[in-house]
């Protein structure tokens, strides 16, 4: 019983670090940045309570990171003014699916003082928050992960706010394998009690382990999200049990589908519609793959790209399995599964079952931050109105992740995670790139500061990778 106590306490002291985010003032940012009080005058605001939920030429208060007033007839004198003149606030980004590196993710490689300089958490960081991406959920999650999520709340580091899921396998693979029903529901019990808010179901699991895992799942108050288990193919009307939250990628279900057709999105949108089950598409991880079984160039034209450690620059080249062995049939193969994707998404889309972005960022060439920007595009390309899409960003995932008393709208109460956008996104989805400035908790960031940090980055991967040539791993 008082194990039980245990891990609800654990689970809540946890899950309040989640909320609360970055509240102190970060290394390297002046106290301008972060005043008790800022006022932006005169700011169009797309508030994404409802679709059509718009404020024009408003003045907005934040004072101790939360939003006090979105029509404000005085400013307090001590506030720090920003102009809004022009410009276009959203909440902050939320990307739904996200891998971020941690202590000894290179450590197996490279020798020890070149794989720790990676994990300055402050670098892993920066992508996110300037493209405006105040909120990730990480999907297999490790016990870095909660040291990193602690850097941001100690204000060590300028972050994003964090959600954890716990991924749960079968076979014979390292990490958390479950085999059997008993193994499984252990395994949620104990990701319980360390701390993690949610399950990621994968591909291995067999079928009574994998119903197990999303029962017990329910029983401790974690939603479950993650890939259909190999063991449905041809009977996936069996993987939708209660308490199913989510499925992680459109091609969970394309690989059920052996001609692609909109027959088959229509059944799979009825299996979820009626299980209550949300879909992130991550259309972004499968457009980057078909462009690498081309080329590798693909990868290094991307602009972002300088933005990404030497030693992970150096994974995606060297080690890219999209492009090893690469053949006509595979890039055709992949191809016909990015349309099936998009016409998937659009049946979904229909059928009024609710869409997240997600980008899977992490993955060889999707790159933190910048990749939900790519998402919110192909979302639209694929059937989306772009407030559609930019709900899929932001209220829904709040929704789903339980949090959206907190975010995921612009409201009085709520956290001052927002974007100041140059130009209108419901215009033009790009916009949502043509980013001001980033409100981060409170924490106010304009675009010479965000230019500075990624500048910053971009020199000191420069200096790294000048260093330590990837190329001749052997002068380590």
């Amino acid at each position: 019983m008082q194990s039980k106590y245990l891990y609800h306490i654990i689970f809540l002291l946890s899950f309040s670090i989640f909320l609360l985010g970055c509240k102190h003032l970060p290394s390297g940012l002046t106290s301008r940045s972060h005043k008790n009080v800022l006022a932006i005058k005169n700011v169009n605001v797309i508030t994404m309570i409802s679709d059509s939920s718009i404020l024009t030429n408003v003045t907005v208060i934040i004072k101790d990171g939360k939003i006090i007033s979105l029509n404000a007839t005085t400013i307090p004198d001590s506030a720090e003014i920003i102009d809004g003149k022009g410009k276009w606030l959203i909440p902050g980004l939320i990307d739904m699916h996200v891998h971020v590196p941690t202590d000894g993710h290179f450590n197996t490689t490279y020798p020890t003082h070149a794989a720790a300089i990676f994990t300055n958490t402050q670098d892993i960081m920066t992508p996110f928050v300037a493209s405006g991406v105040t909120t990730i959920f990480e999907l297999n999650a490790k016990a870095g992960h909660f040291g990193q999520r602690n850097e941001i709340l100690r204000g060590d580091v300028v972050g994003p706010r964090m959600a954890l899921a716990a991924l749960i396998n079968g076979g014979e693979e390292s990490g958390r394998i479950a085999n059997t029903p008993s193994d499984g529901s252990q395994i949620v019990r104990v990701a319980k009690a360390e701390g993690y808010e949610f399950i990621k179901v994968y591909s291995q699991l067999n079928t009574e382990t994998y119903k197990a895992i999303v029962d017990e799942a329910d029983k401790q108050g974690m939603k479950v999200i993650g890939h259909i288990p190999n063991v449905f193919q041809g009977k996936i009307e069996d993987a939708f049990v209660p308490h199913f939250g989510m499925v992680a990628h459109a091609e969970e279900f394309a690989k059920q589908s052996n001609d692609y057709s909109v027959g088959d999105a229509q059944r799979f949108a009825k299996l979820a519609k009626e299980n209550g089950t949300w879909l992130a598409p991550t259309l972004t991880v499968i457009a980057r793959i078909a462009e690498q079984t081309r080329t590798l160039d693909s990868i290094t034209h991307l602009e972002s790209f300088q933005y990404v450690h030497p030693l992970l620059q150096s994974k995606w080249l060297t080690a890219n399995r999209n492009y090893q062995g690469t053949n006509s049939e595979r890039v055709t193969r992949i191809e016909k599964m990015i349309k099936f994707n998009k016409l998937l998404t659009k049946v979904f889309k229909e059928a009024e079952i609710p869409i997240v972005a997600g980008t899977d960022a992490g993955s060889s060439g999707v790159i933190w931050g910048f990749s939900l920007h790519d998402e919110l595009q192909l979302l639209v390309e694929a059937g989306l109105t772009p407030i559609e899409a930019l709900t899929s960003a932001t209220r829904l995932p709040a929704i789903w992740l339980g949090i959206d008393s907190k975010i995921g709208t612009i409201e009085v109460g709520k956290f001052a995670d927002l974007v100041l956008l140059d130009s209108n996104p419901l215009e033009d989805i790009r916009n949502t790139r043509k980013i001001g400035g980033v409100f981060i908790n409170g924490l106010w960031l304009d675009k010479v500061k965000i230019d500075t940090m990624l500048s910053d980055l971009s020199k000191r991967n420069a200096l790294f990778k000048n260093k330590y040539d990837w190329k001749k791993r052997e002068e380590y």
